[in-house]
């Protein structure tokens, strides 16, 4: 929806709050993008040191408490990067939740591997018991997606792998900022993958970063990146590594240029403030529509500190469908637009539309979820009077279909 377009409700003379655009981009980054512009020095590799993509990755590096991070062009490219640097052998099997983008699936097509969905329940996180029964009949890797920023129990995840000595990678795309016992998401399993797609907590329109403390993984990713030749030698460290591994991998060329750093560089420092603005956000609308018999929203679990920028809320009592849609109506009257995932047509994030994978399974768990789970926006920069102004919408349209 854009900004000239912002649904206003029958009954009031203020509109409704515009959800859709993304994060401002700061001032600070425009000197930057106009001096690019005029030298252009676009490309991360043309520098000898010290390009805005190198000063990216040290500075990620330094905020997320890793060793290595390399930028790429996506979330997406990072996920397929994370896979190929694992070195997993053709139709090998990666177990990933069934509740996620099609993007995730995909890369695993793109890695020549075989996605194994794994159901998710209400809690919208991975069916532990399902996971284990999985990894039983025999996984390569675990790709586990935080969707939506909800984090399945990586004390579980972790230990299950470790026991049979399964690489986990994090699909942190929508949990940049989110702790888990105090760690941050993203460097617990071998590899950590991040978006900065517009929607995200940091916008670039496109972009991704990998993280890994493993040197091996770093520095094959890095190479397949696109450092042909000798521009790995402008990557700090792994000399040798790097030496082993020139010329005996293929190149898939998924860089990020400078223009796209120049974009994020300045808002790594404002990551922890509309990580606090967004759990504050998230949880006073939480809090109010947990109020109605109707609508619940799943807890954050004990030892996960949220960073959401987005709110999801299961329907109660919702018997049919056709009730279910009846309350999309409703909120969209009030100047709400609330998106029932399974309900969406051609949702990307309902597996049974995955029809690149073939044969599908049933997963009713996942299913029955997607039925009822809803999605809205909420970006950390409203204001209180936006938050209860959705808050009210969707109070009103579930009494409005259910009665009270």
């Amino acid at each position: 929806m854009s900004t000239d377009a912002v649904a206003k409700r029958p009954d009031a003379l203020s509109p409704a709050p515009n959800v859709y655009d993304a994060e401002p981009i700061p001032e600070a980054a425009r000197a930057e993008i106009d001096r690019l512009l005029a030298s252009g020095d676009l490309f991360r590799y043309t520098a000898p040191e010290g390009a805005p993509v190198a000063r990216l990755e040290a500075e990620f590096a330094e905020f997320m408490g890793v060793r290595y991070a390399l930028a790429v062009s996506s979330c997406s490219a990072a996920l397929f990067l994370a896979l190929r640097a694992l070195d997993l052998r053709p139709g090998a099997r990666v177990l990933i939740p069934a509740f996620t983008f099609a993007a995730v699936p995909s890369a695993v097509v793109h890695a020549d591997c075989v996605p194994v969905l794994v159901e998710v329940g209400e809690d919208l996180r991975i069916d532990l018991d399902d996971f284990r029964a999985k990894l039983d009949q025999g996984a390569d890797a675990v790709l586990i997606s935080h969707m939506r920023g909800h984090t399945s129990d990586m004390d579980v995840i972790m230990a299950e792998c470790d026991t049979r000595n399964v690489p986990v990678i994090e699909d942190a795309a929508h949990s940049l900022g989110t702790r888990w016992n105090g760690r941050k998401i993203g460097t617990i399993g071998r590899i950590g993958c991040f978006s900065f797609q517009s929607y995200k907590l940091v916008n670039a329109g496109e972009g991704g970063m990998f993280v890994t403390d493993d040197p091996e993984l770093a520095a094959r990713a890095v190479i397949m990146s696109g450092a042909y030749e000798h521009n790995w030698k402008k990557h700090p460290g792994l000399q040798n590594s790097f030496h082993h591994w020139q010329n005996r991998l293929p190149l898939y060329n998924v860089r990020m240029q400078n223009l796209s750093a120049a974009v994020i560089r300045p808002q790594i420092p404002l990551i922890d403030g509309r990580v606090k603005a967004g759990r504050a956000n998230h949880d006073h609308v939480a809090a109010r529509l947990n109020t109605s018999p109707w609508m619940e929203v799943p807890p954050a679990l004990p030892q996960e500190d949220r960073a959401p920028d987005s709110l999801q809320f299961l329907l109660r009592g919702f018997a049919s469908d056709d009730e279910a849609r009846a309350f999309q109506a409703a909120a969209e009257r009030r100047g709400i637009s609330v998106q029932v995932f399974g309900l969406s047509r051609d949702n990307a994030r309902a597996f049974w539309n995955w029809q690149f994978l073939g044969d599908l399974p049933d997963l009713p768990k996942t299913r029955a979820m997607l039925m009822r789970a809803c999605d809205l926006r909420l970006p950390a920069r409203l204001t209180r009077a936006d938050l209860d102004f959705i808050a009210d919408a969707l109070l009103a349209a579930a009494a409005e279909v259910k009665g009270g």
